[in-house]
């Protein structure tokens, strides 16, 4: 289960599609979320690179936490093809993220 909503997920593909200008407020956004959010945004990009399965959430999830010795935010900026990872992620789970993108948009 995610302790992240698919709102603050999509906050973060947008921001990281825009690393060059939006790179500051990126890591400001994920350093404001819970530990329990930022694990669950590096489950969901793991699962959607690949290095775990759907089904494998809860073992992402712990993996995460048991391995968390870099900041979050450095973490996953770091991380090549960051927004596609987690649009990837998000729709191996069964979840969409496009709503929320457009939304996001919209008010933006």
């Amino acid at each position: 289960m995610l302790d992240i909503s698919i709102n603050k997920v999509a906050n973060v593909i947008l921001m990281a599609r825009e690393l060059g200008r939006a790179e500051g407020e990126l890591r400001a956004f994920i350093d404001r979320l819970s530990t329990e959010e930022k694990l669950s945004l590096v489950a969901i990009m793991w699962i959607g690179r690949g290095s775990f399965e759907p089904e494998e959430l809860q073992e992402a999830l712990d993996t995460a936490e048991a391995e968390a010795t870099t900041p979050t935010a450095d973490y996953l900026i770091g991380s090549p093809l960051l927004s596609d990872h987690l649009e990837n992620g998000l729709d191996a789970l069964g979840l969409s993220v496009v709503d929320e993108e457009d939304d996001l948009i919209r008010r933006g």
